[in-house]
């Protein structure tokens, strides 16, 4: 199987619908099983599989990027990824906002899903029929990234807060000002993938690999700032597991880098500056 290449379209060995599948699954069922385990046992300890099923989003959402900016729209990489983000904390905020109108919190992640996928695709539709941007999976991989971006913010809030409630996730992820750390470590988690990558040698395999390494750095920066909302033991949990999948992903991604390059050279020290 190939590893899938760049140029126009993205040639992919793993199908963008099946990843679509497994992002929107993943992401989904995890942010519910944390929930559910932390509100059924009265603890916040299983907060960290919200950011295990940002993982999920994060992937989908990086290969949404590779199929969109693979048709060369230069520096619009990292301004999709915000992008991706923006739309994200819109659908989150209403999403949970009308859960807990409706009464229901465990209604939050569907009305999100639903909202950020209907968003999407209309600024996707702006972009190639108003901004005449003429990409043809323009629509389809603004939804993804759409979703991608809501489920992985709704996952690191729901790590840092513990909770699907949306006056705690405000209280705790807004106001305390970490939501400003899930923007850029998701942005970069989602953007920098395929902007690290690109050029005549990316690879599929290559690019998602370093999304799920920068999700786990993401991961580490959300233990952080959970030992101070929700204490030592779920923080320093969600730490452990962010620098183990970091340390391995790095590792992996470092194996794919000397697959695909022409040479691997030992440049020595930088010689000295001149005066």
């Amino acid at each position: 199987m190939s590893v899938g290449g760049s140029a126009g379209g993205a040639p992919s060995a793993y199908d963008p619908k099946k990843l679509r599948m497994y992002g929107l699954v993943g992401s989904v069922v995890g942010i519910y099983l944390g929930a559910i385990l932390n509100s059924a046992l009265d603890t916040t300890v299983f907060s960290f599989i919200g950011a295990i099923a940002a993982i999920f989003a994060v992937v989908m959402g990086a290969n949404a990027v590779r199929r969109v900016c693979a048709y060369g729209i230069g520096t619009g990489v990292p301004s999709i990824g915000m992008l991706a983000l923006g739309m994200g904390i819109i659908a989150v905020m209403f999403g949970l906002s009308m859960a807990e109108t409706l009464g229901s919190v465990l209604l939050g992640p569907i009305i999100i899903l639903i909202y950020a996928g209907v968003f999407g695709y209309i600024i996707g539709v702006i972009a190639n029929k108003v901004i005449k941007f003429n990409i043809p999976v323009m629509e389809e991989g603004n939804a993804d990234l759409s979703m991608a971006g809501a489920l992985a913010i709704l996952g690191w809030s729901f790590a840092i807060s513990g909770t699907l409630g949306y006056v705690d996730i405000l209280n705790n992820v807004l106001m305390t000002g970490y939501i400003a750390i899930i923007f850029i470590a998701g942005g970069l988690a989602i953007l920098h993938p395929f902007n690290a990558n690109l050029g005549p040698d990316e690879k599929q395999d290559r690019t998602l690999v370093n999304a799920i390494m920068v999700s786990a750095l993401a991961m580490i920066a959300t233990g952080i700032a959970a030992i101070a909302t929700q204490g030592l033991a779920s923080g320093l949990l969600q730490l452990v597991i962010g620098f183990a999948l970091w340390f391995y992903f790095f590792k992996m991604y470092y194996r794919l880098v000397k697959r695909d390059a022409a040479a691997v050279v030992g440049t020595g020290l930088l010689p000295p500056a001149v005066q």
